[in-house]
């Protein structure tokens, strides 16, 4: 077997090996080439696997993001994506063969950190990838879609000037890119929507053409800062996402949905776990939440490094005992944090946690608790103070989430 790098003349081979590994039918873009969700497929970062005699039997590819990490810094990051291996071919070796070769790549760009949506739940750990940020669906029946009264003592203030403006998504599309940035910038866990995303319509409503309405929030001042995208079929109102800078902004454009005529029921998708809608609402239970599951996955390329780019709340210190089995590689890690900034060496102090690289990918933007995953059996802790001490480091003051998809 033989795993090369692709050039363009094979661009449409590996699109339709893609395609034949899910057992897809390939769609025909637009005229620009937009319109299809591979449209933004980057040609100079995608594997192809070749059996001997050349057929081609797998792909793997990457996009080129930015990161958001807890305190607002942002890094590169590859999106994995595209990997797939024809239906004739699994389970001999093949998808190993283009995970190892494309983890030497990234590393061989610098990159620090890789990051996907798995497709299975089962298939990316054993590469090193963990869960990292989890989403929830949440249904309101619109007869039971009321908003408690707003305390006055403590509570959040909803009463500053807004307006929200109805428009269709092909009128607002530079709008949406705009407003999307600004959120992505302050918040855990989002990548960047490439403007060429945007203008060939590549990935799910509202970065895909498909019609939309949008409605579209805009501060005192008249600036955007935030919107929802939505379609009503058959008594039911579809929110794709909410974008908001804010709670209160969400809270507008939720209220905007709810409030929507002739529609039995609101579908709110890509709502993060724990978010304050649900407690907006005056009958607490109307909020039906399901399809809590995981969305980013997150794998560490260089530990020292990636634990030196994101912020941290509490000081302290920290020995991780660090296994990597898919690349042969074990190492213990003292993290140090001092005045919100780390410093991770390489150590041979004896350790606090013991873990799987993958089980660092879930801890990395705070989305999972290192005592979560001591209890869950993942991770070893060496003393009784190990996963609490973990637990005030990792800790994020905003809890990361992803609204995109690749």
């Amino acid at each position: 077997m033989e795993i090369r790098s692709t050039t363009d003349e094979d661009f449409d081979v590996f699109v339709d090996t893609l395609h034949a590994a899910f057992g897809l039918v390939r769609e025909t873009p637009g005229e620009d080439g937009g319109g299809v969700w591979w449209s933004a497929i980057e040609r100079d970062r995608n594997l192809l696997a070749l059996a001997p005699g050349g057929k081609p039997i797998g792909t793997a590819g990457a996009y080129s993001f930015e990161l958001t990490l807890p305190g607002e810094a942002v890094v590169p990051v590859s999106g994995v994506t595209a990997v797939g291996v024809l239906p004739t071919h699994r389970r001999q070796g093949v998808l190993s063969a283009l995970m190892r070769r494309q983890l030497a790549d990234l590393r061989e760009r610098g990159e620090i950190l890789s990051v996907l949506l798995a497709s299975e739940a089962l298939i990316y750990r054993r590469f090193g990838y963990g869960p990292a940020t989890y989403t929830t669906r949440m249904t309101v029946q619109r007869q039971r879609a009321a908003f408690a009264p707003r305390r006055p003592l403590g509570a959040a203030d909803d009463t500053r000037p807004g307006s929200v403006e109805l428009l269709r998504r092909a009128e607002c599309g530079a709008v949406l890119e705009a407003v999307y940035d600004r959120y992505r910038l302050a918040q855990p866990g989002a990548l960047t929507r490439p403007h060429r995303w945007w203008e060939l319509g590549a990935g799910r409503p509202p970065v895909a053409r498909t019609p939309r309405y949008v409605a579209l929030h805009r501060d005192a001042d008249g600036t955007p800062d935030g919107y929802a995208s939505y379609a009503v079929d058959a008594g039911t109102l579809t929110v794709d996402e909410i974008v908001a800078t804010d709670d209160a902004v969400f809270a507008d454009l939720a209220r905007y949905a709810l409030g929507h005529d002739l529609v039995t029921r609101v579908v709110f998708e890509q709502v993060p776990r724990d978010h304050p809608l649900r407690h907006r609402l005056a009958d607490f239970r109307a909020g039906d939440v399901s399809h809590d599951t995981d969305w980013l996955w997150v794998r560490l390329l260089d530990v020292p490094r990636a634990l030196a780019a994101r912020a941290w709340t509490t000081d302290g210190e920290l020995v991780l005992d660090v296994d990597d089995p898919f690349l042969g590689e074990r190492t213990a890690y003292l993290l140090t944090v001092r005045d919100g900034k780390a410093d991770c060496t390489t150590t041979d102090r004896g350790p606090d946690l013991s873990l799987d690289v993958s089980d660092l990918g879930s801890l990395y933007l705070g989305g999972t608790t290192p005592s979560t995953l001591v209890r869950a059996g993942h991770i070893r802790a060496h003393h009784p103070a190990a996963a609490r001490r973990a637990d005030a480091l990792f800790h994020t003051d905003r809890p990361p989430h992803c609204l995109s998809w690749f």
